[in-house]
């Protein structure tokens, strides 16, 4: 117990807490503007892979880490498309067709990397770029409160900004609406002149290129390299996130942080006496007992 309210006290651990969000909250973001549209984007997983592995491969090409993230996004909506295309288009079913695209790029990534570098675990060989961290003015010089805010990576602070983003987007634009309104009811909204397709194909879209900021972090901020299955199931636990937040994107940074505390306490408590395979089970194994806790209480709720 000593060691756990150690582990808590310390102003590293809570911006560890804040790192390992991140990730999770921007693809859950994504996650619930697709969700929101009806159309679950199971293809986050993939995408953030993708994304990983354009970005350092981008940035080691351009020698610009702001143009390998560019292109990792560009990857991402790509990615996104083909879901769209599949699913809106050709009326495939979206939860096999996203399950496919996860596992082509788990393979896709690792025969493009050995391509380019000849490597197959990591991109070691690659000149990539990191994304900057960014000092706030003001907030640093303050004890405790500086240290775990301020220098943080950018798209840190970009995902938190894309709280407030996707919140007005839901509540005050006509974008957010429609979006919701084919969500709730599609055959409504057509009825009323909404192009159905359409906005699922701009929630998708959208819902790509956050999946895929989520996946530049991991290789162009978290770590600056890629290495083969570096997303380590983020895309699915963005789903769990997602559903257990709903529309609410400041739920969504509430459950998204729910991992990234448990995963930095998995890291600080590599040093006990325990498997380490059990230690780095710890986040999952969480989120998942928190799902089906809530989703529990969900039916219990519905029920009476």
């Amino acid at each position: 117990m000593e060691a756990l309210l150690g582990i808590l006290l310390k102003e590293e651990f809570w911006f560890a807490v804040i790192r390992s969000t991140t990730p999770i909250l921007l693809t859950t973001l994504g996650a619930m503007i697709a969700a929101r549209a009806g159309a679950r984007n199971i293809a986050l997983e993939g995408t953030m892979l993708t994304a990983a592995f354009v970005g350092v491969v981008g940035s080691h090409f351009t020698q610009s880490a702001f143009l390998g993230l560019l292109l990792a996004v560009l990857a991402g909506i790509i990615m996104s498309n083909i879901i769209a295309y599949f699913a809106l288009k050709l009326k495939s079913n979206i939860i096999i067709s996203g399950i496919a695209l996860n596992l082509v790029a788990s393979g896709m990534t690792v025969f493009g990397l050995y391509v380019i570098t000849g490597d197959k675990g990591a991109s070691t060989s690659l000149n990539s770029l990191a994304l900057p961290n960014i000092n706030i003015p003001v907030i640093e010089n303050i004890p405790v409160l500086g240290t775990i805010l301020s220098g943080h990576n950018v798209l840190t602070y970009t995902g938190l900004l894309l709280v407030l983003i996707v919140w007005i987007m839901f509540k005050y634009t006509k974008l957010g609406l429609r979006i919701k309104a084919v969500g709730e009811s599609p055959e409504a909204a057509e009825s009323v002149g909404i192009n159905v397709n359409r906005v699922k194909y701009i929630a998708l879209t959208m819902s790509g290129a956050l999946a895929a900021l989520g996946g530049a972090f991991l290789s162009m901020g978290y770590v600056t390299l890629f290495s083969a299955g570096m997303t380590s199931g983020r895309g699915y636990i963005a789903l769990a996130t997602q559903a257990m937040a709903g529309a609410n994107p400041v739920v969504g940074l509430l459950t998204s942080g729910l991992f990234g505390f448990t995963e930095s306490m998995s890291n600080y408590l590599q040093g006990i006496n325990l498997p380490i395979e059990f230690i780095q089970m710890l986040p999952y194994l969480a989120i998942v007992v928190i799902y089906v806790v809530y989703c529990a209480n969900k039916t219990k709720k519905e029920i009476n």
